[in-house]
């Protein structure tokens, strides 16, 4: 326990110092700008700030049960999840500022587009991470409470705080890529390449997109789980050292006996059940206090070993027949047993509660039943091509034995929660586009142009502060903060740029069943009735003004297939 203590000293600091200066380098490389980044980086501070102080108050008031690496987890996330907002913004911000001469009228605009997708995305990310109060575990456990804290912090800072600084020192923040109110968005973007190869063959480009995601899960059934005791350092601590020089010379479990507690009067029952018992080499001498009787057995194997969690499966079966004697067999080896059996029970509970939760507000927020389990389904495959992926680099790159039970669950749920974050952001935008220009085909490849830029920013950078949590001496924190990493870059690079556009496209008006853009045509302007253009949906646009002239707010032109 001292050396698990004292894995997490000082690392705390060096976490948030390398976290700020990676998201200011890559904000940086982003914006372009030697002054905006400025601003979304100082609002992530304070929402992290903010997220520390009432997480400490949950622990204090609501007796929350938080360990050394729940801190390490809320600053990478509220700094990934702020920037992620923040960005989507600032973008949607920028755009507005070409449409609207007034900054306030270009905010109030750009608010009333971004926001709602944002809205929907920290509730999605926030309701799947408390689905882990569901678990056995506390360590489980206390990480949803702990994120929900961390993302609705980054919420309110970056929907309150970001948009009036914004709006308070005005459009030369953008310097020197100020926008210009009647300027032409820029048409030399790489993205309206990409959606021009999606447009032209969807249905090969999303089998592609899987074909490589499904070779990347190859390597599941290879998977294995659970950590042995003296595997979980990434450096072997002196704790560790000691235990494998006792194994050499001693028999395996002599550093860490199996504990059995009994009323006196079983204890000769229980002496006699537990030296019959097969991988136990020795029984100590029992000592007894009051009525209770503690007898130490000394296992065969090493302490940590699955031989020796399999002796103490029998030596429970055993104690716990014997008739009229109430008996409970702790340890080392027993704790690190019901730890395994308490991690698995959660991954089989909280997995499909997250995962039918996400459905759930993904049809709410889509009015959609198609779309939702389509965007699900990528999701989960994205999580499996990086499962598998990291497995084959942590077992034959990195050496790792195994994968720790606790990083798959929580990588599964932090994961799903994070990529149906990126599939809120692009699918709001392109039912935005389908809505506003009445052509599916149009609005996805539009919405793809529009997000792609963003979309991939935001998840370098959620990436990006993941992986520093492998600075922490530990395999779990290794193993889990690169699965995300590694998960976030497939979902925003394969899945989010290729196969979520070229399935939309394949499946066409269908994705949005039940609801009526299912049913609508493509519709065009088709006359001119009180000073209002009429399109042949029935829809109306209004005039509108652009640089002192007159026009309509009719669809741009769509991309050639």
């Amino acid at each position: 326990m001292v050396d698990g203590a004292d894995a997490f000293l000082d690392v705390d600091l060096k976490l948030l110092l390398l976290t700020v200066g990676v998201v200011a380098v890559l904000l940086l490389l982003i914006y372009r700008s030697p002054i905006l980044w400025l601003l979304p980086l100082l609002t992530a501070m304070l929402a992290n700030g903010i997220a520390q102080g009432v997480v400490y108050i949950l622990v204090k008031a609501a007796g929350l049960t938080v360990n050394g690496l729940s801190s390490g987890v809320l600053t990478v996330l509220v700094f990934g999840a702020s920037t992620d907002y923040a960005l989507l913004l600032v973008a949607r911000y920028r755009e507005e500022l070409r449409h609207h001469a007034d900054r306030h009228t270009a905010m109030r605009a750009a608010m009333r587009r971004a926001v709602p997708a944002i809205v929907a995305s920290a509730a999605t990310v926030g309701l799947g991470l408390l689905c882990l109060l569901a678990a056995d575990m506390s360590s489980n456990r206390s990480l949803g409470p702990v994120g929900a804290v961390g993302i609705l912090c980054a919420l309110a800072a970056m929907t309150i705080l970001l948009p009036a600084l914004l709006v308070s020192f005005g459009s030369w923040l953008f310097w020197p890529w100020v926008p210009r109110y009647g300027a032409t968005r820029p048409r030399r973007s790489p993205w309206a390449s990409v959606a021009r190869v999606v447009a032209r063959r969807p249905r090969a480009v999303w089998l592609a997109a899987a074909a490589l995601l499904v070779v990347c899960a190859a390597a599941l059934p290879g998977v294995r789980t659970g950590l042995a005791g003296d595997a979980t350092y990434t450096t072997a601590p002196e704790s560790v050292v000691g235990q494998r020089l006792l194994a050499a010379h001693f028999a395996g479990g002599a550093s860490a006996p199996a504990d059995i507690a009994a009323r006196g009067a079983a204890a000769p029952a229980v002496v006699a059940a537990v030296a019959a018992t097969s991988g136990v080499a020795q029984v100590l001498p029992a000592t007894q206090v009051g009525d209770l009787v503690r007898v130490r057995a000394v296992l065969a194997d090493p302490p940590d070993s699955a031989p020796a969690e399999r002796t103490i499966e029998r030596l429970r079966a055993a104690v716990h027949d014997l008739p009229g004697a109430t008996v409970l067999v702790g340890g080392y080896t027993a704790t690190q047993l019901d730890t395994a059996n308490a991690t698995r029970h959660d991954r089989t509970l909280v997995i499909p509660a997250v995962l039918a939760l996400i459905v759930l507000v993904l049809a709410l927020l889509l009015r959609s039943l198609v779309a939702p389990a389509l965007l699900v389904a990528t999701v989960v495959l994205s999580f499996s091509a990086a499962l598998g992926a990291c497995w084959l680099t942590f077992h034959y790159v990195i050496g790792f034995p195994a994968l720790d039970d606790q990083a798959l669950l929580l990588g599964f749920v932090f994961l799903v929660a994070l990529g149906v974050d990126y599939n809120i952001f692009l699918v709001t935008r392109v039912r935005e586009e389908v809505r506003a220009l009445g052509d599916h085909r149009a609005g996805v490849l539009r919405g793809l142009t529009a997000t792609g830029g963003v979309i991939t920013g935001a998840g370098v950078v959620l990436a990006a502060t993941f992986a520093l949590l492998t600075i922490f001496p530990l395999v779990f924190a290794v193993e889990f903060g690169l699965l995300v990493a590694v998960g976030v870059l497939l979902d925003t690079i394969v899945v989010r740029a290729l196969l979520v556009p070229a399935l939309a496209l394949d499946v066409g008006r269908s994705i949005w069943w039940p609801s009526r853009l299912a049913q609508e045509k493509p519709s065009w302007p088709s006359r001119i009735a009180g000073g209002t253009l009429c399109w042949s949906d029935g829809a109306r646009r209004k005039p509108v003004e652009k640089s002192g002239a007159k026009g309509w707010q009719a669809p741009p032109p769509i991309l050639p297939p």
